[in-house]
């Protein structure tokens, strides 16, 4: 995971996070990567970290549309939530993001989508589509993304594959849903 272009600024934000007990805010799309993605990264940072610290949240379809969302940033900025990780969206949300920047948000963008010609202001950007991400394999869903995320996490923190792989299951689902190529990676996550 960690040939993923800022995974270790990622990872190493996160870990600070839990070092000083922050709050962190799990933000994805409705549609099933998006749900998905942020089931595994939710479910996995509850069993290293304060459930208490720990929220997520899904735009509502109809009233904000995809991706990250105005009310969700004031939803990060109204609980003090002072890391916010976005999970199949944010790639393309330079405004916002630059948004929570102002109000002491960090953010770390977990997406799968083609980046536009200006990337976000994030803290870190795991997408290995950007063009200078040296991570082999492009065509992960967000969910595959995530599922990276928590692997990297898991090898920082010396946790065991048996606590995270179990997570294989979702991103199979996502693989599948999300409709990205059985090839590569995603062939063998989904086999696994």
């Amino acid at each position: 995971p960690f040939l993923m272009k800022d995974m270790q600024k990622a990872v190493d934000r996160i870990i600070t996070a839990i070092q000083e007990d922050e709050k962190i805010l799990i933000y994805g799309d409705y549609d099933v990567d998006g749900t998905t993605s942020v089931a595994i990264v939710y479910d996995f940072l509850c069993s290293i970290y304060e459930k208490e610290k720990l929220d997520y949240y899904i735009p509502n379809r109809y009233k904000e549309g995809y991706g990250l969302s105005q009310m969700g940033i004031d939803y990060a900025v109204n609980n003090q939530f002072n890391l916010l990780i976005t999970l199949d969206c944010g790639i393309k949300s330079v405004d916002l993001i630059q948004v929570a920047n102002e109000k002491n948000i960090d953010t770390i963008v977990c997406d799968h989508h083609l980046p536009g010609s200006q990337l976000p202001p994030a803290l870190a950007i795991l997408n290995a589509k950007q063009s200078d991400c040296p991570y082999p394999y492009k065509d992960l869903c967000a969910c595959g993304v995530g599922f990276k995320l928590i692997q990297a996490l898991s090898s920082e923190l010396s946790v065991e594959e048996k606590y995270f792989l179990p997570y294989l299951e979702l991103t199979a689902t996502a693989i599948a849903a999300d409709i990205v190529p059985i090839t590569g990676e995603n062939r063998l996550m989904a086999y696994l």
